[in-house]
């Protein structure tokens, strides 16, 4: 007996003479595509940078060009780093120490590392509170799975544009927060203004600005009294040498009621090419749905069990070695090289009497372009005639235009060649 065909095709659907091969009916109506894509900017910001630098390239042959502009890391993984790795390569290479998928929330290890190294900083966390995944910029986007899109979305202008295109791509309402030279890049919340979603950033991308603890606590207090949930990004946290600065908004009491932090090791250990960061969602930090309290915790693990596989064994052993004393000493020593070249730009700077932000206590320098120009022009000009590759400010927002991004993470003898150059450029003006 033959089994019963999966759908039915009724005589309609066949064309005459079709002697039986069915063939689908002509759609009424088209397949229905996510139409927010078509409101984002035609390019991302670093590919325009891309193409304008390889055009100059093609008309000028040979230049050597320095980039001070994408925050990519230069130097090597840390010594501990490697060498944890490595061992975790030969464990894998043995049945009995071989690893299958790991965790949806990360190996027990990483996290208990995770909760010593916010230990330190004066907050309690528990192991459950950590969810280990690949890098910053992906659980920015994905956390967003747990919010109703027809929440209200707070983002401060100039910021980086990750938070701003997945928020159009979900189709979200936003906000901006006017962030300015007068308010030092730090804006704080307007009372009058509601918002459900909020980003912040410290040390900010781009303008290395640093939140003190009471401007967190203002924060804090507005998202309690909103009922609104703070996302906070603190990928550059590492860079904060100002013992009075937070470095984690849970510093500031009452905020595991009402943020998430998202943290990474790209810029604190040099895991841009190896990927791994986390996500602290703490157990106290619930919302009502349908008058009863559910714990964002929860959802957001089951979130990641549904779409996420885990971090390697391998790079969840070298995050965990990149915190330990050994590791953390050497990840420092990196820190400070990466200072280092961002005190020499912020010297040129106020060299040439140029306002900045920035550079003291971040790898970014956010300076006002010269004699009035925009921010492409700035580029424009810094790549013809000191053939060194910075980031518009304008690619950061509205508020960003007439600014101007330079990072720290180039060699030091890159850094003071285009220090050099650019010091020579502007003095031609």
């Amino acid at each position: 007996m033959k089994a019963a065909p999966a759908y039915a095709i009724h005589e309609t659907d066949l064309p005459p003479g079709a002697g039986g091969a069915w063939r689908p009916k002509a759609r009424e109506e088209e397949m229905l595509l996510n139409e927010n894509y078509f409101r984002l900017a035609d390019s991302y910001l670093f590919i325009t940078i891309d193409r304008k630098v390889k055009a100059f390239l093609e008309e000028n042959p040979g230049t050597k060009i320095t980039k001070l502009g994408i925050g990519d890391v230069t130097l090597p993984l840390a010594k501990a780093v490697v060498d944890a790795m490595s061992e975790a390569v030969g464990e894998m290479g043995k049945k009995e120490t071989f690893k299958g998928y790991s965790s949806d929330q990360g190996y027990p290890f990483l996290q208990d590392a995770l909760v010593r190294h916010y230990g330190k900083k004066g907050v309690t966390l528990s192991q459950d509170d950590v969810f280990i995944g690949d890098g910053a910029k992906s659980d920015i986007s994905n956390i967003l799975d747990i919010f109703a899109k027809e929440n209200k979305v707070l983002i401060p202008d100039p910021v980086y544009p990750v938070y701003v295109d997945t928020n159009i791509m979900d189709g979200r309402s936003i906000q901006y927060l006017s962030g300015n030279a007068s308010n030092g890049f730090l804006p704080l919340p307007d009372k009058s203004v509601h918002a459900d979603i909020i980003y912040l950033c410290s040390p900010n991308n781009p303008t290395g600005a640093v939140y003190s603890m009471d401007q967190l606590k203002v924060w804090v207090d507005y998202a309690q009294a909103y009922d609104s949930i703070i996302l906070f990004d603190s990928a550059y946290e590492v860079f904060i040498g100002d013992s009075s600065l937070p470095s984690s908004i849970f510093q500031v009491p009452g905020a595991k009621e009402c943020a998430i932090e998202l943290g990474s090791f790209s810029k604190t250990a040099g895991f841009t090419g190896v990927r791994c960061g986390y996500t602290i969602v703490p157990k106290e930090l619930t919302r009502l749905s349908a008058g009863k309290p559910v714990s964002l915790n929860s959802l957001w693990k089951r979130r990641q069990n549904t779409k996420f596989n885990g971090v390697s064994y391998i790079t969840q052993r070298g995050a965990e070695a990149a915190l330990g004393d050994e590791g953390f000493a050497q990840v420092m020593q990196n820190i400070a090289y990466y200072k280092e070249n961002a005190g020499i730009i912020a010297d040129a700077l106020l060299e040439l009497g140029i306002w900045y932000s920035g550079g003291k206590n971040s790898p970014y320098v956010w300076l006002r372009c010269p004699k009035g120009m925009t921010s492409w022009e700035f580029f424009d000009f810094l790549l013809k005639q000191a053939h060194v590759v910075g980031t518009p400010g304008s690619g950061f927002g509205l508020n960003g235009e007439g600014y101007f991004r330079l990072t720290a993470f180039g060699s030091r003898e890159s850094t003071i060649e285009a220090v050099e150059r650019i010091k020579a450029a502007i003095a031609s003006l």
